[in-house]
């Protein structure tokens, strides 16, 4: 078998296959092995082992095997692990803070109270519109943050702080941008504009006005004529007119005999 060493490209290509497997081992070394398939788990489903049990829901997840949602009775065969619980808030899932960050470094999370408890989510929430005023977004879904956090969820910042990944160009706040400065000369041309309708109101104004003798340069107003004043408008409002004194009946002092 020969070998050609005038073309290094195998080497080369098998050495970027041996790098980039490095990379993927350093990457998922970062995070615990349970925490992919923690977020890729459905919970909150029928347990198919005690599906005509009373309290057959999965909500719970085993750290240490790995082996998909588990119900309340399912924890018996689970009493030495570590297990977690899985709680739903909005259709959506998410874990108490105080059982998350003894095993997982949740720093950038935003964090929520909900029912009274601070909770994290376990995946990402798109926002389709930011509200208004908001400076802060998501590095990854661009869901509403507050300035202190980079992150909406667990998953979002396992993509987030992976190697190579860039955020997204955020579209909103900030008055120096290309969209602050457009907005800018929108508003400084139509201001220019509502100043010129109304210097052009004034001009006509002062002309109706001046132009008395010359019928033919009188130039009409935007604002139609005040009508002349009407007996109704010199009277005030809600001066109803007063009755007059009262009569005493003629027959009040008719004395009837018999």
């Amino acid at each position: 078998m020969a070998i050609d060493h005038g073309n290094p490209l195998g080497l080369k290509s098998r050495g970027a296959a041996m790098g980039q497997g490095c990379d993927d081992d350093a990457e998922n070394q970062r995070w615990p092995p349970w925490l992919r398939p923690l977020l890729s788990t459905s919970f909150f489903v029928q347990c198919r082992i005690h599906a005509d049990a009373h309290k057959s829901e999965c909500n719970m997840y085993c750290l240490d095997c790995m082996n998909g949602a588990l119900c309340s009775l399912c924890l018996a065969h689970h009493r030495d692990h570590h297990a977690i619980q899985i709680r739903r808030s909005s259709y959506h899932d998410v874990i108490r803070v105080s059982e998350i960050q003894k095993v997982l470094d949740i720093a950038g999370v935003q964090t929520y109270i909900i029912n009274s408890a601070r909770v994290v989510f376990l995946n990402e929430r798109p926002q389709p519109r930011p509200g208004k005023g908001v400076t802060n977004t998501c590095e990854v879904c661009e869901r509403s943050l507050l300035d202190c956090f980079r992150f909406c969820s667990l998953g979002c910042k396992i993509v987030g702080t992976a190697r190579g990944y860039r955020p997204k160009k955020k579209k909103h706040g900030g008055s120096g941008g290309g969209g602050g400065g457009a907005n800018k000369k929108k508003r400084a041309a139509l201001a220019l504009k509502v100043k010129d309708v109304r210097s052009d109101s004034e001009d006509s104004c002062t002309s109706t006005s001046g132009g008395g003798s010359d019928k033919s340069s009188v130039v009409q107003s935007f604002s139609p004529s005040t009508p002349p004043p009407t007996y109704a408008s010199y009277r005030r409002p809600g001066n109803k007119r007063r009755k007059g004194v009262p009569h005493r009946s003629p027959f009040g002092s008719l004395i009837v005999e018999f």
